[in-house]
């Protein structure tokens, strides 16, 4: 279908620059900044114009939105000199009283969503880069894999850890740099011995890649050893995000007790300011939605630590490592399959919901079999309907198995501190080796050490606790969400110790509601040796097909 809009000649000449097509009725913008966008956007919902009719008449040619200063093309701005730069800076700023009434005379908090960047985290601890992800909706994470990167080298001759600043200037800074100095002097120190053992244990087929083969190996290796890497290790965050994301991340981070997470908070609205100013402007130290938010997140946190300090120390622990199904909607099976009918009926969702409670087991199965009969692959996303039913479920796994399944982000979760207090995994591979004892001497050692800190220093003492050892959590997700989670992550080339948490949380729904068995079709119960091999062979394959 065309576009009803008629352009001159010299107006499809300017716009063929900012939008990919002039004539059709679906099309792209480029070359504008996310400011001009979000503005754009914005101003697109109260506007009968078309899209390019309002970008050519509201921002193009108003000389109030400075837009040719800030749309320069790249090559002129590389070209020019300090002083037109500078000018352009100004320009920028001129106009951004422009897009900031735009921005709030036009939407709400929505319209932060409009506009988005990429922004690059680098050298922050492990900890750290837990605690930016856990803001769910709006951001696209992506961290250095320890499954791929040797985490074992020096810079300067340092092992790459943060030095908390609180935690250097405390009688424990030196027992805190000793011990995750012999973290990672461990983590290197059993890398050649393990490698070797696994090349005997699973020598290379004639047939299978030395590219492919060296890769999966590695994997098997690093996985096996990720364990002694502490909370403290460096690692490098790329984050794709929308606007609304990035402010509400950069508050939380503001508030947060440790001051990595307020430096980074800091710095990322810097930074942010500079690209995407409007969308974060909120999140400024001094701005007052940040002091309020900041105020409101000190309080709530104090009152719920006293009530949790009063009420909770004579509740149970979890101490059994694992995956356990607190609770579930008995119902669920009936609200599925009363979503199933919803859509192409003309009933209520209520009346269908009772009238699914008078169907029998055959009839109410061949609702639920509609909604999955003709899945191929995991990749054939389910109806909504799954939705409807909920589970909640705890954990206690280590550090490394959360940092996998907390990218999972459209489900309520919510992790303890990190402590040495609920033992750590072993991998299979280490026990009855002599590494066995090298490796359980540094966990130990940490664990020493952070019980010291931890006497006084409970949150600052988390950098020391190595990735090995158990943090408790749980999730509280819906069927769907449930259905590619464990699909997911229980497929072969992932980490044997979050495939099984996978596949138990996959067993227990289907133990209390035998009729979601058929939305797990896809979860992968077997193991696997050197489960990483496939996926590296495929891959190799690929480039070798590109490459010849």
């Amino acid at each position: 279908m065309q576009s009803y809009e008629e352009f001159t000649e010299n107006q499809v000449k300017i716009l063929s620059r900012y939008v990919t097509n002039s004539t059709s009725n679906v099309f792209v913008l480029r070359n504008l900044p996310e400011v001009i966008k979000g503005a754009l956007f914005s101003r697109y919902s109260r506007s009968s114009l078309g899209l390019r009719s309002l970008l050519l008449k509201e921002f193009i040619l108003n000389e109030e939105t400075a837009f040719a200063s800030i749309t320069r093309d790249l090559d002129q701005r590389e070209a020019s000199d300090e002083s037109e730069n500078e000018d352009q800076i100004m320009a920028i700023k001129k106009a951004q009283n422009f897009y900031d009434r735009i921005l709030d005379g036009y939407g709400d908090d929505s319209i932060g969503e409009l506009g988005g960047a990429h922004l690059a985290v680098e050298n922050v601890s492990m900890l750290a880069a837990k605690i930016f992800e856990d803001s769910r909706i709006g951001g696209s994470p992506l961290e250095k894999s320890t499954r791929y990167i040797y985490f074992d080298q020096k810079v300067n001759g340092e092992y790459l850890f943060y030095k908390e600043p609180i935690l250097m200037t405390s009688a424990y800074r030196d027992i805190y740099i000793k011990t995750c100095n012999l973290l990672f002097e461990t983590y290197s120190q059993l890398i050649p011995p393990l490698t070797e053992q696994m090349e005997k244990r699973f020598p290379k087929e004639h047939d299978i890649s030395k590219v492919a083969y060296t890769a999966a190996l590695r994997a098997k290796v690093l996985d096996c050893l990720r364990g002694l890497l502490p909370a403290s290790a460096l690692t490098n965050m790329g984050v794709y995000g929308n606007g609304r994301f990035f402010e509400s991340t950069i508050q939380k981070l503001n508030a947060h007790n440790l001051a990595e997470m307020q430096d980074i908070g800091r710095k990322s609205y810097q930074e942010l300011s500079k690209v995407i100013p409007s969308f974060v402007r909120r999140a400024e130290g001094n701005h007052k939605y940040q002091k309020t938010f900041t105020s409101f997140s000190e309080q709530v946190n104090s009152e719920l630590k006293n009530l949790s300090l009063k009420h909770t120390d004579s509740v149970d622990k979890m101490q059994t490592y694992g995956v356990r199904l607190v609770s579930h909607d008995e119902e669920g099976p009936i609200k599925v399959a009363a979503a199933l009918l919803f859509a192409n009926s003309q009933a209520g969702l209520g009346d269908l919901q009772n009238y699914c409670k008078t169907l029998n087991p055959e009839d109410l199965n061949r609702i639920l079999e509609a909604g999955c009969m003709f899945r191929e692959n995991r990749r054939h996303k389910s109806p909504r309907a799954l939705e409807h039913a909920f589970f909640t479920f705890e954990m206690l796994a280590d550090f490394g198995v959360y940092r996998d399944l907390q990218r999972h982000r459209i489900l309520t979760q919510e992790r303890q501190l990190l402590s040495c207090d609920f033992s750590y995994y072993v991998p299979q591979e280490i026990k009855d080796t002599e590494m066995e004892s090298i490796y359980c001497n540094a966990l130990d050692e940490a664990k020493r050490v952070f019980d010291l800190i931890a006497s006084e220093l409970p949150e600052e003492a988390q950098y020391v606790v190595p990735m090995a050892y158990n943090i408790h959590w749980y999730f509280h997700i819906n069927l769907r969400g449930l259905q590619w989670l464990t699909e997911l992550r229980s497929s072969p080339a992932g980490h044997p110790a979050y495939r099984y948490i996978a596949q138990e949380m996959a067993k227990q729904v289907t133990k209390v509601c035998p009729e979601f068995e058929r939305y797990f079709k896809f979860v992968d119960y077997d193991g696997y040796e050197l489960g990483r091999l496939g996926q590296e062979i495929r891959t190799a394959e690929k480039m070798q097909a590109r490459n010849g």
